[in-house]
Order: C-alpha cells, then structure tokens, then sequence
C-alpha cells in the first residue's frame, strides 16, 4: 500500500519537470566556433544558467547572456564551470552564447542548464485553504528529495566524464612517452655497439704496411 503513492509522486515529479520552462543539454563547441541558444523570458521572471566544459583543451570557454535589446547581462572569459541567476528586466528573447573562438585546433564538450522561473509545485498540493495532509507534505518532500538527487547525479556524471577524459588523456601522454623512451633507447644501444664495433675492427696500419 505504500508503493503506490510513492509512484504517483515519480510520475508526477516526471511530468512537472517536463511541463517546467526548463533546458538541459550537452553538447559539442568546435574549433573557432560560436554556440548560441535562445529563451523566451517574461517581465520579471527570474532564470538561472549552470553550465560547465566537460572536455577539451584547457577546459574553458567564454560565456555571455544578452538580453532583448543587446544589453549584456553576464559575461565571462575562459571558464571552466560557473552559475549565474538574473531576473529579466523586460519580456524577450533572451541569448545564451559559448565561444570557443580563442583555440584553434581543440573542439569542447559542454553541459549547459538554464532554469526559468520558479519551480511549479506538485498538482494539487497547496491549491486549498486548508492545512496540507500528511500525504501531500510525505508527496512534496518526496520532490524536493527527488529533484536534489537528480541534481547530485548530474553533477557526479559531469565529474565522472571530465576525471575520466583527463585520465584517458595522461595515459595517452604516458604511452607516447614510454614509445619515446624506448625508441631513445634502441638507438642508443644500437650506436654503442657500432662504435664498440669500430674499436675491434681489424684496420690496416702503417707498421703492417711495411
């Protein structure tokens, strides 16, 4: 009997994160190249921009968010992670942009999330007058919990993904190193024994001549 509610509470968690004003995505930022996205935002409204460079390079990009009239509301340079909240000032569209302009050769991959307005509470739940039942508070702790797991998996997959790029990375750096090495080695040995070579080698000399 306990199961049950607890489920109703998933799906509609699901379904109010689906319904709520709110985008999520990784995606790649090429070489000299410039990734822009866009949100039509109300008077008022306060949003929130996370965002954070998973892979490539130094790990850093430049940001900056533009209101309707071109007027800059955040901007920063060679970031690797970083969040900023504003609240929009007059209804429009509103630009979210990643350049990668200042590397040449090395292609990003990003995760952005951009939260607009407050979060919608659970269907039901605070639509009377009266005191909220013991489900309704059990359903919407259940939702606060759910959405700050969701929040620490995210995270932990970011950091997972950039640990293990970094990873793969050094250890291609350490294979062609010890590649390096060994090839430094092999010739090394290989002008030692020519040289010993010479010093044995039986070479005509001028008391021999006569």
């Amino acid at each position: 009997m306990t199961v049950f509610p607890v489920l109703i509470t998933v799906i509609i968690t699901l379904i109010n994160g689906i319904l709520s004003k709110s985008v999520e995505l990784t995606f790649e930022l090429p070489d000299s190249a410039v990734e822009c996205f866009y949100e039509q935002i109300e008077k008022n409204t306060s949003a929130a921009l996370e965002y954070q460079v998973i892979t490539g390079g130094q790990y850093d990009v430049d940001v900056k968010v533009e209101g309707p009239n071109k007027q800059i509301i955040y901007q920063q340079q060679k970031m690797q992670y970083d969040s900023h909240q504003f609240t929009a000032q007059q209804t429009g569209v509103y630009k979210v942009c990643f350049s990668n302009e200042f590397s040449t050769f090395s292609h990003k991959l990003v995760y952005m999330e951009l939260n607009v307005g407050p979060e919608k509470a659970l269907p039901g739940v605070g639509d009377h007058a009266t005191v909220l039942t013991q489900l309704e508070t059990s359903a919407n702790d259940i939702h606060l919990a759910l959405n700050q797991i969701i929040d620490h998996q995210t995270h932990h997959r970011l950091r997972e993904a950039q640990s293990r790029k970094r990873a793969e990375d050094l250890n291609e750096r350490v294979f062609w190193w010890s590649m390096g090495e060994t090839f430094a080695i092999l010739c090394v040995a290989l002008a030692q024994v020519m040289i010993l070579k010479n010093f044995f080698s039986d070479k005509p000399t001028l008391y021999s001549r006569m």
